[in-house]
């Protein structure tokens, strides 16, 4: 049997390759790293996070999210099977310990014997053969051109940026406390999973000057910058509005400091861990495009970070896109090119979760097609039915932006309250809804 052949290792690869070879089906994995490198990647392993260390909520009975981590563990993700063997403690969010969690879909993945390795860059669109394109948000420029004149489309960029992480030795625990809002978690790890750092009204609105005056990255001539509204730089967020970053990433609600309890910070900063050691801590929501030196002595303004040592700091990246309600079929097919599947961030999903779920869809439709069945999306009822249905023709093409899972991609539940108020009972009826009907479009296809 021929193989099925995918460029690019990410989460969307890693996991397409593997529903692949799960399926008997032989698959050649080509990866660019670590010969050709990207501003973003250290290594040449397989499912490098960059951005972030979370899969964001794992609440599959309130959260799209969760959901969908359900679903990719009941379709038996690697992905998720990794995240949950290398998980930190998070509060109801799902993270992990990023270099053991790399490491090990590496491994799993060199270990199934379906699965081999063709290291390199793909520079073009192959014209023969079963392929998958998910090349993730750095695409290179020789393959980002051949799939523009493949698509006749004008651009594939917008931009994302990167958190910093800081060493938690430096970090001043005597000014933050460990908590995790709200509480949330099942244990006393989980309801401490996150450093927070209390800033006054005179802290912040000093922080705010310093951010606004602070050097930022110039974009390379040609490019433009559009960035997806859930992954703003920070300062661009301060530009919409002094209040905005106090509203968003900064919120101070379901926080209590334990070193003064009655003292209402005024805004909150916080840091979760990054990996198992509890070494590293990234700061949640704080991607920038600031200058190196500016960041250093804008993010040393945050009470307790004041002698903060940094392992990486932030920066901003491109991240590259179909426009799909146009050019991608419900079988996640290039129209004009149907030997040609598109999975992962490319395809117009944000975030890691979306995007190894497009991977898994991708293999399994692929492994489907090569052994001569045609396998359909999973019902719209579902996280992973109702993304696919949004980025393959729900959404405007004359509008199309990234998108994350979220309820509002499902269809509606007449009998149920709309509004706030209804969410408590609303949430739990579609994702018993979704589970239900997944588990039916699995059986479907055994």
């Amino acid at each position: 049997m021929e193989p099925i052949h995918i460029i690019g290792a990410g989460l969307a690869g890693s996991e397409a390759a593997w529903q692949i070879a799960r399926a008997g089906v032989p698959v050649v994995l080509h990866e660019m790293r670590p010969k050709v490198e990207t501003f973003a990647h250290r290594t040449g392993d397989c499912a490098e996070m960059v951005c972030s260390n979370s899969f964001r909520s794992d609440d599959d009975q309130m959260n799209a999210v969760g959901q969908l981590h359900w679903e990719m563990r009941a379709a038996g993700g690697l992905i998720m099977s990794m995240a949950d063997r290398h998980r930190l403690p998070a509060g109801g969010a799902l993270a992990v310990d990023r270099d053991a969690f790399s490491g090990a879909v590496t491994q799993a993945l060199r270990d199934e014997p379906l699965v081999s390795f063709a290291p390199g860059e793909i520079r073009e669109l192959p014209q023969d053969g079963r392929w998958i394109v998910a090349t993730g948000p750095l695409t290179s420029q020789s393959l980002g051109q051949s799939i523009l004149s493949a698509t006749g489309e004008g651009s594939l960029a917008f931009f994302d940026a990167i958190a910093p992480i800081v060493h938690a030795d430096s970090i001043d625990m005597s000014i933050c406390w460990l908590q995790s809002r709200y509480d949330k978690g099942e244990t006393e790890e989980e309801r401490t999973a996150y450093i927070n750092c209390p800033m006054t009204r005179e802290d912040y609105e000093g922080f705010i000057d310093a951010l606004l005056a602070a050097d930022k990255a110039e974009f390379h001539e040609g490019e433009t910058a559009g960035y997806f509204d859930g992954c703003l730089p920070i300062e661009v967020m301060a530009e919409r509005g002094r209040e905005t970053l106090r509203h968003g990433p900064m919120k101070p609600v379901g926080l209590t400091n334990s070193h003064n309890p009655t003292e209402k910070a005024y805004a909150v900063v916080q840091l979760r861990r990054d990996n198992a050691l509890g070494t590293l801590y990234n700061i949640v929501g704080f991607q920038t495009k600031m200058k190196y030196g500016a960041q250093t002595e804008v993010f040393r303004r945050i009470p307790g970070l004041q002698n903060a040592s940094f392992a990486r700091l932030g920066g901003i990246h491109r991240n590259t896109f179909l426009n799909s309600p146009r050019l991608i079929d419900d079988r996640l097919r290039l129209r004009s090119r149907p030997n040609l599947r598109f999975a992962g961030q490319v395809t117009g999903v944000e975030g890691y979760v979306e995007s190894a779920a497009m991977g898994l869809l991708a293999g399994r439709m692929a492994a489907a097609e090569a052994l001569g069945r045609d396998l359909p999306p999973p019902p719209v009822t579902t996280s992973m039915g109702a993304l696919v249905n949004h980025i393959t023709g729900g959404a405007d093409a004359k509008t199309f932006q990234p998108m994350n899972v979220n309820f509002g991609l499902y269809p509606p539940l007449d009998e149920m309250r709309g509004g706030r108020k209804g969410r408590k009972d609303r949430y739990p009826a579609y994702t018993d809804r979704a589970k239900a009907d997944f588990q039916n479009w699995l059986a479907g296809q055994n």
